[in-house]
């Protein structure tokens, strides 16, 4: 298969790593790897075993975790599912590996690059659940191309998701919400909204993390979009 163009935006790594954040990426990472996913491992795209690598349980995916609060969370909470977390950010990455060692999760797995690579590589109506978890605004109008929100992305989205399965969105940003209601329909997703609350409220199981904390001290208001895939 020919290898796409994809441009990167954003940082790869940010502030020095800690000694102890160093330690879990070389001890932790390859031991919590979904499988061969980057472009030079695995250039036929050869789809990962899903079944194999979580024994047969319903598998999630988190598209861009942050510093994985939710992620760990929902990990624990939810022992009997399967969880895919990508984040291309290094120190988001060692910071989630310091957060399942301490909470002991062992039903999660870790990309640490781009959620299209993972996309590539995803079965078919695999995934039950999806999240979207204050994702980079790129606030200027000429980098709206760029957000998540788009083709290129919800395209690949919707087929590795199972018919009715759940696409959760959360931001701060006025204008990704419209961006967020204008484009996910489109590749066949269904808004769920009945009421203000059901985007005013964050969903019962919710795990609010430290960016949204931020965003509440700071007087933005959270929108809490919930979309179903189609079947």
């Amino acid at each position: 298969m020919e290898r796409p163009h994809r441009n990167f935006y954003g940082r790869r790594k940010g502030q020095h790593l800690k000694d102890s954040q160093e330690r879990y990426l070389a001890e932790d990472l390859d031991a919590l790897s979904p499988g061969d996913v980057d472009w030079d491992a695995n250039p036929d795209r050869t789809p990962l075993d899903l079944d194999a690598l979580f024994g047969g349980r319903d598998v999630w995916l988190e598209v861009g975790f942050g510093g994985g609060e939710h992620l760990v969370h929902q990990a624990a909470s939810n022992p009997d599912v399967g969880i895919l977390g990508c984040e291309p950010y290094i120190n988001g990455v060692a910071m989630l590996l310091g957060k399942i060692r301490k909470a002991g999760v062992e039903n999660l797995r870790v990309y640490p690059g781009d959620a299209r690579d993972m996309f590539d590589v995803l079965p078919d109506a695999s995934i039950s659940r999806a999240f979207l978890l204050y994702p980079d605004p790129w606030p200027k109008k000429r980098h709206h191309r760029r957000r998540f929100v788009t083709p290129e992305h919800l395209d690949p989205l919707a087929r590795v998701l199972k018919p009715g399965a759940e696409f959760r969105v959360a931001t701060d940003i006025p204008d990704y919400v419209r961006q967020t209601l204008e484009e996910v329909p489109g590749p066949g997703f269904e808004w769920l909204a009945e009421g203000p609350s059901d985007w005013r409220e964050p969903w019962m199981d919710w795990f609010s993390t430290r960016y949204e904390q931020k965003a509440l001290r700071e007087g933005r208001v959270p929108h809490y979009l919930t979309f179903r895939r189609a079947g």
